[in-house]
């Protein structure tokens, strides 16, 4: 199960480098100090030149991927008006869980059947109950959100060549999941509830923010130093799902 729990990784080390990289972009250092003893590390995880300093940084290719796709991405939604952690921190949670090899066709790490498409799992929910139809009705919003949000030209491309379904089906699909899953006992057991609702809710916000994250880190442009870090998602993405 995916859970949003990216933040609480973040330790010492990270708020050190967050510190050292805002202070290279001409941030006062003492003010940064003292905006992590008052506010703690989300104070420099939202400064509007965290994103810009961890790319500018010196061994930019070694930065922890967690780090900076949380900073990016919580970046990405404050833009678009998203303004909960807790939903910065779940989108960055799926995004680092299905950049892994083959996880996001599973509904779990050591799931061993896989989901190719979303009519699947919507096949496979009429019949599910307990742990393993929360599971499923989760995952349908997950898979919906990272195909939509992080590969809609891939999505156009088979809407004009092979006639499959627009953003909006996917839109829908993943309002639905997260819907299902927000209203199950186990996402209220594991307090997911209102960050399933509000994903719903919010699910079109979400995907355009992920759009200009794919946008400005993922889709193969000019090549940046972040490359290193992130072209694995498409290239793993494009050899096993492009096929189809």
């Amino acid at each position: 199960m995916i859970v949003p729990d990216v933040r609480a990784s973040f330790g010492r080390d990270d708020a050190a480098r967050l510190v050292y990289l805002l202070a290279r972009e001409g941030e006062d250092r003492d003010h940064l100090e003292r905006l992590l003893a008052q506010r703690g590390i989300d104070a420099l995880l939202d400064h509007p030149k965290a994103t810009r300093a961890l790319l500018r940084g010196p061994a930019v290719t070694c930065l922890p991927l967690a780090l900076f796709s949380y900073v990016a991405l919580r970046r990405s939604l404050l833009d678009g008006g998203v303004e909960s952690r807790l939903l910065a921190d779940y989108v960055t949670s799926v995004f680092l869980h299905f950049a892994s090899e083959a996880r996001a066709h599973r509904i779990a790490e050591y799931d061993s059947r896989e989901y190719r498409y979303l009519v699947d799992l919507v096949e496979a929910i009429a019949d599910a109950e307990g742990r393993h139809g929360f599971l499923l009705r989760a995952h349908l919003g997950n898979l919906a959100l990272w195909l939509s949000g992080l590969f809609p030209d891939w999505i156009q491309h088979r809407m004009e060549r092979k006639g499959g379904p627009d953003l909006g089906y996917y839109e829908t699909m993943g309002q639905t999941g997260f819907a299902l899953a927000a209203d199950d006992p186990f996402a209220r057991r594991q307090r997911l509830d209102g960050c399933y609702r509000d994903a719903a809710r919010t699910f079109s916000t979400l995907r355009v923010a992920m759009n200009r994250f794919s946008d400005r880190f993922l889709t193969p442009r000019p090549a940046s130093p972040v490359d290193r870090l992130l072209r694995q998602v498409v290239d793993d993405f494009e050899s096993r799902w492009l096929q189809a």
